[in-house]
């Protein structure tokens, strides 16, 4: 599985993005995380494989959207209302579609495939 991250980039504060994530070789539960400037990678969002459910962190809830394309392969992360602690590198994962990953989407652990990560930058 190979997957390819993009759409990051330098916004200002309130200003949005959207992100893509591009996966081959199927169709998996899906993960957004980021790793700030000063910060330890943390879980951002994630999606089932089948769209039927969605996860947020408390923070980018109602300001983040995941949704997915599955005829097309892509994963996406629309980023509206950006604040400058959003900066980070964007990284997506795949995960393969076992039943327990609805209980730890929000751990690293929970996904076998990342991809290279895309930068966004927030300025205020």
């Amino acid at each position: 599985v190979q997957l390819q991250a993009f759409g990051g980039g330098l916004v200002q504060a309130g200003g949005s993005l959207r992100l893509s994530c591009a996966a081959s070789g199927g169709a998996y539960h899906m993960g957004w995380f980021r790793q700030g400037p000063v910060n330890e990678r943390e879980f951002v969002g994630a999606i089932s494989w089948s769209a039927d459910r969605t996860y947020y962190r408390p923070s980018v809830k109602g300001r983040f959207t995941i949704s997915r394309d599955n005829a097309k392969n892509i994963v996406y992360l629309q980023m509206d209302d950006l604040r400058s602690e959003d900066t980070a590198v964007y990284y997506c994962a795949a995960a393969l579609r076992r039943s327990d990953w609805r209980g730890y989407y929000y751990v690293g652990s929970a996904y076998d495939y990342w991809g290279q990560g895309t930068k966004v930058t927030v300025s205020s």
